[in-house]
């Protein structure tokens, strides 16, 4: 996630939760899902006043920052809100309609993780995640034989 993004979604969340807005969760998009955007900011709310709060609220944030929505969606039934960020889309669902469409589980290949994650720096996590990459990849080497030895083996089989 880039810095600029990564700071768009926590203040997106900043506002969710000042909202009281429940079960927050972020979806990291798989490049070969073929998904529209690269992150989804996934929250419940527990009726149609709250869920148009959490959608003003998150849009009021975000305007602060100087971005806007390309689009907003479900406002008027307020059972599932989306806002599209282009870089994010922002979802907030009644508890009904979440349940029904179940976006983690339609996005299975995401990468999911919480709020509490998005906090940590991120230069730690792709440190952590390329030394774990180096430490998995590939069979592992057998160290290599010294000469001499190498050397005695081709010797003793001719011989």
């Amino acid at each position: 996630m880039s810095l600029q993004t990564r700071q768009q979604v926590a203040k997106a969340i900043k506002a969710v939760e000042s909202k009281k807005g429940e079960d927050v969760t972020i979806l990291e998009m798989d490049r070969a899902s073929g998904a529209f955007t690269d992150y989804f900011v996934i929250c419940s709310g527990t009726n149609p006043r709250q869920i148009q709060a959490i959608c003003d609220e998150v849009e009021r944030q975000l305007a602060q920052a100087r971005l806007r929505p390309s689009s907003i969606e479900g406002y008027n039934q307020a059972e599932w809100v989306v806002l599209d960020y282009v870089d994010f889309v922002v979802h907030i669902f009644s508890e009904q309609k979440r349940k029904l469409f179940n976006l983690e589980r339609l996005w299975k290949s995401a990468r999911r993780f919480g709020p509490a994650d998005l906090k940590k720096p991120a230069a730690k996590k792709a440190v952590a995640k390329k030394a774990k990459k180096a430490a998995t990849s590939g069979k592992p080497r057998k160290p290599a034989r010294s000469k001499s030895l190498a050397t005695r083996a081709k010797n003793k089989r001719r011989g």
